[in-house]
């Protein structure tokens, strides 16, 4: 017979907060039963609620607090509360730090079960605001006018918001501004519920170091009413707009862009450069919304890799090329994979962009391609890694054991699943020498790392 839980659904109870999730909430133990609580910090004593309850633990909400944490940022009275999205705006940005550096040391030591890594201090932003280049936002109807911005958590209901101070100020701009012609033009929004209307989503792109921005309509039917007098509008009010693009996604579906892209009006693509790289973004390119960051992370993995200009260099999730194109400058020949094929194409534009003639890139999935590589005679001195969050596919890390390429570096967007492959490697012959956590994206719980693994004998 199961012991009876010690709280109950809607009880109010006194707590102190020792830890954080990897999602940001607060925990609370009440006779070792975990109480996970949004808004609480570590060292807070206060009043929740217990608003769910199950097997292993319950939910419940902030009520009052009656000590806070030195961490602690007053947002309710800030700018800062105007824009949804970020789970970690009640921290200061040096509580957030903190945070993501003991994640990352925490699952090396849990799950990967590796007691002596060394794990270096995180690197932040200088400013931690106006960093993302990117923003694609859902768009309704309130009262008559068309809104756009964020859903609230566990919903889709959208709150109208006409800033967001993690988006660069270009985009914020470029989003208010097709958000009010379209709404002045009488383009109606897309009802999720009855799978009618027209406007779905707005996007907006943004190359910070050449100063293009990229504009694109996201519409449920192939007919954008208004089309000339809406691009005409929007060139009028944004005078850094390089492309203007309309995209159809007349699926009922929660996936944003859909199959059919016309430019309106200028060019395909925009540029950018993360360092003195070139790149094209299409409106279907996968680009690090953070660049400065990015520089900051590659330029870790550059220094991981530790290249001479003799070695032959695997770069596993290569998207478009923007580690492979880094590595590129400073080894004999880079080799990307990927599994999906516009991204390969994005690459090998971007290659030829910036003159790089010892980069090979191929379309398919790594586990496949890169043993077929090898065995024409190929051979690895350093293999990247930069999966998506789950990880690494076991059998591209049991193709990199069966390789033994001297060096890996693992860029990784989950703690969790790093530690989880570095394990992997570990017990594979290799030893996990040095981590670097980089904050990307300050303000949310994500954080990312970089680690140096060298073969034991090498």
């Amino acid at each position: 017979m199961s012991r009876p839980l010690p709280v109950n659904k809607n009880d109010y109870i006194d707590v102190v907060f020792e830890d954080l999730t990897h999602d940001g909430a607060a925990v609370a133990k009440v006779e070792g039963y975990p109480l996970f609580v949004p808004n609480g910090l570590p060292g807070e004593r206060a009043k929740v609620k217990v608003i769910k309850t199950g097997k292993g633990y319950g939910i419940a909400r902030l009520i009052e607090l009656y000590e806070k944490s030195p961490y602690r940022v007053d947002i309710a009275s800030s700018e800062k509360n105007k824009y949804g999205g970020c789970q970690l705006e009640h921290i200061s940005y040096e509580g957030q730090l903190q945070y993501k550096e003991n994640q990352v040391r925490q699952v090396l030591t849990r799950i990967g079960k590796l007691e002596d890594v060394v794990v270096h201090p995180i690197l932040g932003m200088d400013n931690p605001w106006h960093y993302r280049n990117k923003a694609q936002v859902p768009v309704g109807e309130k009262e008559g006018k068309l809104i756009a911005g964020f859903f609230k958590p566990r919903s889709h209901e959208i709150v109208d918001t006409n800033e967001s101070l993690i988006q660069l100020p270009e985009i914020n701009e470029a989003v208010q501004a097709v958000k009010e012609i379209c709404s002045k033009l009488g383009i109606p929004a897309y009802h999720e519920e009855s799978h009618k209307g027209v406007l779905r989503h707005i996007m907006a792109r943004y190359g910070q170091q050449t100063g293009e921005l990229m504009v694109v309509i996201i519409t449920r039917t192939a007919e954008l009413p208004q089309k000339n007098k809406l691009v005409e509008e929007i060139v009028a009010r944004l005078p850094k707009v390089k492309s203007i693009v309309h995209n159809v996604n007349s699926k009922r579906t929660n996936v944003i862009m859909g199959g059919k892209t016309t430019i309106l009006w200028g060019n395909e693509v925009i540029y950018d450069y993360i360092g003195d790289v070139k790149f094209a973004i299409s409106a279907l390119s996968f680009y690090q919304v953070n660049p400065v960051q990015t520089k900051v992370l590659y330029d870790k993995a550059l220094e991981y890799a530790d290249l001479s200009g003799e070695e032959n260099v695997i770069d596993a999730y290569c998207g478009i090329g923007t580690i492979s194109l880094f590595l590129a400058q400073k080894a004999r020949k880079v080799f990307g994979v990927e599994v999906v094929p516009e991204a390969i194409e994005d690459a090998r534009r971007n290659a030829e962009l910036n003159g790089i003639s010892n980069a090979e890139f191929a379309a398919g999935e790594a586990e496949v391609v890169i043993p077929k590589w090898y065995n024409e005679g190929n051979d690895v001195d350093v293999l990247v890694v930069d999966p998506p969050r789950k990880g690494c596919d076991e059998a591209l890390l049991q193709t990199i054991i069966d390789m033994k390429p001297k060096k890996v570096v693992y860029v990784s967007c989950n703690p969790a699943t790093l530690a989880r492959d570095l394990r992997i490697l570990e017990d594979g012959g290799y030893k996990t020498v040095e981590v670097q956590p980089v904050d990307m994206f300050p303000m949310t719980t994500h954080v990312e790392a970089v680690a140096k693994i060298e073969l034991e004998n090498f």
